[in-house]
């Protein structure tokens, strides 16, 4: 692998996770504090907090950058 082609993954990794940092600091911003699928389970002394809804759009989003960036 070219040194040109490494250079290229790291930039379309980058961008996407630009656009998904400022995805997610707007979705703060107007409120959405978590996403549909989200588990919050709050007992006595403990909070446990399973994201699943972040889980599944970071998969989606990963396979779609990962499918682009390996067609030639």
């Amino acid at each position: 692998m070219s040194l040109e082609a490494i250079a290229k993954i790291v930039l379309g990794v980058g961008v996407t996770f630009l656009a998904l940092g400022g995805i997610l600091f707007l979705a703060a911003k107007i409120g959405w504090m978590r996403l549909p699928g989200d588990l919050v389970y709050r007992g006595k002394n403990v909070t446990v907090y399973a994201p699943i809804g972040l889980m599944i759009l970071l998969s989606i989003v990963a396979t779609v950058v990962l499918n682009l960036l390996s067609r030639r």
